[in-house]
């Protein structure tokens, strides 16, 4: 019994090592940049699900005639040295007497919302989009692919103002513009995989055996596309929470009054040097979100390249 026992778990064991799941996660680790991304954005996670318990007010109460309190004021901390019989206010009261810590903390949601939704329809629709276009090929790859250059020529920030000026302003809009501009990113990666792919040996063993079009491509040919498709998502979803925090300073985004963090610089913007605590917390949420899916994106394409594979394995 005890030997057949250590040699299940050195089987299992073995397994474990050879998964590419498994190595994947092991080198990720391994990365310093991957690990300091993913507890910036695991505490950004907490954050934004904790939120109502975090936030001492809600983002959009108005605080006249609640507390003593004037428009612009300065961050009011206890601690800091701010007397006891004033409110506490970490980060300030913004120019609509709203606290701009709760404020903040509730952006967490509207940023990260943005993020995962509009690159996870990219992701979808590029997916499928790249991954017909390039199994069936021909013509139709050619047409399809060069309707993507075409959207690709444009620069993605001009196209995201052109479609919401079509479509109107709103946060909802933002997030279709968005989605649409990562779209040919997404598509001409998953074709390039296809095509590398689709002519590899197993597939034409698959093919021999019966396999349907829909099995060669769904099951045996997409999967093996996936790591890559992670490294790009990663790293768009950065660049989607900077666009859309673009579009909403400009106006054309969330509109007020969401507590997102572009239409929060966008109100303020003029008081730069009168206030400059309204501008420079929601700046620095958006760089810190923005560093940590740039760090962790770096970090997966660091452990799925197949050079520091090696070495990191020996």
């Amino acid at each position: 019994m005890t030997a057949n026992t250590e040699a299940m778990s050195v089987e299992q064991k073995d397994y474990r090592s050879n998964s590419l799941f498994f190595l994947t996660f092991r080198r990720l680790l391994k990365q310093r940049n991957a690990i300091l991304g993913l507890s910036i954005l695991g505490s950004l996670l907490l954050v934004a699900i904790f939120a109502p318990v975090l936030a001492p007010y809600e983002p959009n109460e108005d605080l006249i005639g609640v507390e003593d309190v004037v428009r612009r004021q300065a961050p009011c901390i206890h601690l800091l040295g701010c007397p006891e019989d004033q409110p506490q206010h970490i980060m300030g009261i913004d120019g609509n007497v709203r606290d701009q810590f709760s404020r903040v903390i509730f952006g967490t949601r509207v940023s990260l919302f943005i993020g995962f939704t509009t690159i996870g329809l990219a992701v979808v629709v590029g997916t499928l989009i790249g991954a017909v276009s390039g199994y069936i090929g021909g013509w139709f790859d050619n047409v399809v692919m060069r309707i993507m250059d075409v959207v690709l020529a444009f620069p993605s920030f001009l196209l995201a103002i052109a479609i919401i000026t079509v479509l109107g302003r709103g946060l909802q809009n933002a997030l279709y513009a968005i989605a649409v501009v990562n779209i040919p990113v997404f598509a001409r990666l998953v074709r390039s995989s296809v095509l590398s792919l689709k002519e590899q040996e197993f597939v034409a063993a698959s093919r021999a055996l019966g396999a349907s079009h829909m099995r060669l491509l769904f099951v045996r040919i997409l999967p093996n596309a996936i790591p890559t498709l992670i490294v790009q998502a990663t790293l768009s979803i950065a660049a989607a929470i900077l666009e859309a925090a673009a579009l909403s300073f400009l106006g054309l985004g969330a509109q007020p009054p969401t507590p997102e963090w572009g239409s929060m610089l966008g109100s303020e913007r003029g008081q730069v040097f009168t206030a400059p605590h309204l501008v420079f917390f929601p700046g620095i949420a958006i760089m810190i979100t923005v560093l940590g899916f740039n760090l962790l994106g770096d970090g997966f394409r660091d452990a799925m390249d197949p050079r520091l594979a090696q070495l990191g394995d020996e």
